[in-house]
């Protein structure tokens, strides 16, 4: 039976340490180590003393000491290329929400799309001894895997795919492509692509790729004034616009297909201060289905990523390559082609 009658020291020239749980708790100090560690090898009772005890002492288990002794952590990380992305914001959510009921804490930063930033802030984290990483997209400074690889800290990738490497996303590519194919059944046959920043993003630049392989593949090809590349967001978007509408009446594009809803709703807002009525005049659609999509009006057609089931299933890949499952793992999780009120046939 556990003991009760240990006086622990009133001298505050200490705080209390494991050794002093053990003897209130007249356990072993082993036995309070695997309590505090969360072992299943521990009685609930014996359990349950361990902590009454450590609770009268109030004594805090130091887990920088907790990770030098179990070589983990507890905490993993996450970058994100923006906070400013609703799509990161849900998945991130929904990936801290798993690794929560697993007992891990997870760090967050955000790269703003830029590699060297990216580098900086994984450094950062490895250096606070994160157990695991996830990195949006597949293109990276290398020297951030080799300093992950030499720390023992799994990589995975979400928002895209991955050949070698653990991820959980879809084939962006492959979204576009069937957005432009349905814009083509309809009849439209001059498409523009408006993305955000397409270097060392993968997922921009794939998005842009789709919507030419498919006119390619109808015989069509994709007037270079229609492909822009700007920055992120609504702003963006009325540029966009305005670039695209600037060209001769023949060359304009009948619909758009944009690399964020965001940049969507800056077209559209754009169009209707111009005139330009959607989808009579003008066919858009965007990426991601945020909250606000299907608010708009009209309710905006657009390509529906699953980010709350990309942020739980990365937290789950990530607790599985922590229990040692070393197996390259690939999630898919499927776009869909949303269609709403802002695609119609060209009149």
């Amino acid at each position: 039976m556990p003991k009760h009658d240990y006086k622990p020291s009133t001298s505050r020239s200490r705080l209390p340490i494991a050794q002093d749980v053990a003897r209130l708790a007249g356990v072993s100090i082993a036995t309070v180590s695997r309590v505090l560690n969360q072992s299943e090898k521990v009685r609930p009772e014996t359990r349950a003393a361990v902590m009454k005890a450590a609770a009268e002492l109030g004594f805090v288990l130091n887990s920088a000491a907790r990770a030098l002794s179990t070589r983990r952590s507890s905490t993993v990380g996450v970058i994100v290329p923006s906070y400013g992305n609703e799509v990161f914001v849900r998945a991130l959510s929904s990936f801290q929400k798993v690794m929560r009921g697993a007992n891990y804490q997870v760090l967050a930063a955000s790269s703003e799309y830029d590699l060297e930033t990216e580098k900086l802030e994984a450094a950062f984290l490895l250096q606070r001894g994160i157990d695991g990483l996830i990195l949006v997209g597949g293109i990276h400074d290398p020297d951030l895997y080799t300093r992950a690889e030499r720390s023992h800290v799994p990589i995975i990738q979400i928002f895209s795919l991955s050949d070698h490497q653990h991820c959980v996303g879809f084939d962006n590519r492959d979204a576009t492509f069937r957005a432009a194919n349905y814009l083509l059944d309809i009849g439209h046959k001059r498409l523009a692509v408006v993305t955000g920043i397409r270097e060392s993003n993968d997922r921009a630049s794939t998005r842009a790729e789709g919507v030419k392989m498919a006119m390619t593949e109808r015989g069509l090809t994709l007037n270079p004034r229609n492909d822009l590349v700007v920055s992120s967001g609504i702003v963006a978007g009325r540029d966009a616009f305005d670039q695209l509408m600037s060209s001769p009446e023949e060359q304009r594009p009948t619909a758009i297909i944009c690399g964020t809803d965001e940049i969507a709703l800056g077209v559209m807002s754009q169009a209707r201060e111009c005139g330009i009525e959607i989808p009579k005049s003008l066919s858009v659609i965007g990426f991601n289905d945020s909250s606000f999509s299907s608010l708009l009006s009209p309710p905006l057609t657009t390509i529906r990523v699953d980010a709350d089931a990309i942020g739980r299933s990365a937290a789950l890949a990530l607790i599985n390559l922590l229990n040692d499952k070393t197996t390259v793992q690939t999630t898919r999780i499927t776009p869909e082609l949303v269609l709403r009120g802002t695609t119609a046939p060209p009149t």
